[in-house]
């Protein structure tokens, strides 16, 4: 029987922006917006984002609406909700934010560092969620599709709740579908197990489609468990696959 191996995790993506967030998302992809029970602040840290893009912030603060008569694709990313519930900002300041500071020629390194920027000062992981805004403006100015990351490539995930610990839910991924030769006609490589102090994991490549990562989240005395399949080529087999791996966590 072929089962994963551990691994040490490698540094850079321990680093890397999107694993930024160690806490449980919700249903919409995004953190739960509020500490100890209670709503974040929404204030922003006096003069930082005044003095880093203040034509950005004076836009915020008037009442027409340029921003979105712009030309685009119009897409509204399903993250939206969450940013707004978050910051305590209504999206269509946030595109006033960043069409004031000419986001849509920045790239996406650019546009999240206007965004955080504008976060508010109390929030919680600031950097995910420029991240997570950064990449909902780009879906609006049609720079992305949705699915689509930074570097052109398409991503895809899914998840599920169970009644395990972190490493009892890796065990039942592992031994549900740790032997399967391929997914949805494509080649599996090794699977590789590794854990931070917070998460655990079990990752593998497939041929020809990217890479696929198995992280376990704990959530009170449950544990989330959430498929990110990346490097997909295209997004015409996104929803093909999303299906797929909702298939396999329902096995579980």
């Amino acid at each position: 029987m072929r089962r994963a191996a551990i691994e040490g995790r490698p540094s850079h993506e321990r680093t890397s922006a999107r694993r930024s967030y160690d806490g449980t998302p919700t249903h919409d992809g995004m953190p739960v917006a509020a500490r100890n029970g209670r709503p974040l602040s929404t204030e922003i840290s006096p003069g930082r984002a005044e003095q880093r893009y203040p034509d950005a912030m004076t836009a915020a603060a008037r009442t027409d609406s340029a921003a979105e008569d712009r030309p685009g694709n119009r897409t509204r990313a399903g993250n939206v909700p969450a940013l707004e519930r978050a910051t305590g900002r209504p999206w269509h300041e946030w595109l006033r934010i960043f069409e004031a500071a000419g986001a849509s020629g920045l790239g996406h390194a650019g546009i999240a560092d206007v965004a955080r920027a504008a976060m508010p000062a109390e929030l919680q992981n600031p950097d995910w969620w420029a991240q997570g805004a950064a990449i909902a403006y780009e879906q609006h100015a049609g720079l992305r599709v949705p699915g689509q990351s930074s570097s052109g490539g398409f991503r895809v995930g899914a998840s599920r709740t169970l009644p395990l610990d972190r490493d009892a839910a890796i065990e039942a991924w592992d031994a549900a579908h740790g032997d399967r030769a391929e997914h949805l006609g494509h080649a599996a490589g090794e699977p590789r197990r590794s854990r931070t102090d917070k998460r655990s994991f079990l990752r593998f490549d497939l041929d020809g489609a990217g890479r696929v990562e198995v992280a376990a989240t704990p959530k009170g005395e449950k544990t989330s468990l959430a498929v990110s399949h990346d490097g997909l080529a295209d997004g015409e087999r996104i929803e093909e696959w999303r299906a797929h791996w909702k298939s396999l966590l329902a096995e579980l």
